[in-house]
């Protein structure tokens, strides 16, 4: 059986210790780390890659949503709060639970069900972590949890960037340069000074007179690649 590996983020000593003690009972699930607060948990999640984070909402400083919005990995989530107003705000983000404290054994069990059974899914579709790499987004009082390969587009504004997704979009505070150093060079591709897009949404690629590429996404956009970036494209694809 494969092991899921666990980290638990609470600023309550207490509470990191019950949710080890429940997960005692269930031996496929082992914790490789806790932490008290948003800055140490963003290093251990992004050292040690886990499976599955329970994860404390409200704490000092930072909320558990900041987390989030920092990681550049994000794992499967379960909330544990003490708070039920962030219920919704839980599952809009397609958390995998969500918590009340104190933990109710009955409770637990079922939550522990839904990552084993997220977990078989991954297992039985082959999926990596690159494959099924999730970040977590905020616009506004808007918060989702997205698979960078549901991407199909960034363009830059200003200090900003905003990105396509499904039928949505979203502002994020983030460069193109800061995007390209956690997306997958082999998906997406910088087009111009303000896109990169995502190669498998490309339906069609056509050449202007002037030697330049044009692509039409499957969400019909009609973008123009650089010149410079035209010959990388070309080249890196046999074109």
């Amino acid at each position: 059986m494969k092991k899921i590996k666990v980290i638990i983020v609470d600023d309550e000593r207490s509470a990191r210790e019950e949710l080890k003690r429940a997960l005692l009972e269930y031996e496929d699930f082992i914790v490789i780390g806790e932490a008290e607060n948003a800055d140490d948990a963003k290093d251990l999640i992004e050292t040690k890659l886990p499976d599955l984070i329970f994860l404390d909402i409200q704490m000092p400083e930072q909320s558990g949503f900041d987390l989030l919005e920092t990681l550049s990995y994000v794992p499967d989530v379960i909330f544990v709060t003490a708070y039920d107003q962030y219920a919704v705000q839980a599952f809009e983000v397609n958390a995998l639970d969500y918590l009340m404290k104190p933990i109710r054994e009955e409770r637990f069990s079922k939550a522990i069900e839904k990552i084993r059974n997220a977990n078989e899914t991954k297992v039985a579709t082959n999926n990596s972590i690159n494959q099924d790499r999730k970040i977590f987004i905020k616009d506004g009082e808007k918060r989702f949890f997205i698979r960078l390969d549901e991407i199909y587009l960034i363009e830059s504004l200003e200090n900003y960037t905003r990105l396509f997704f499904k039928d949505k979009k979203a502002m994020q505070r983030r460069s193109l340069r800061q995007w390209e150093e956690i997306l997958d060079e082999n998906t997406f591709f910088r087009i111009n000074r303000i896109e990169i897009v995502n190669v498998k949404y490309i339906e069609e690629i056509n050449t202007t007179v002037g030697g330049w590429l044009e692509i039409k996404l499957k969400t019909g956009q009609l973008l123009k690649v650089s010149k410079r970036q035209s010959v990388k494209f070309k080249n890196s694809n046999g074109i």
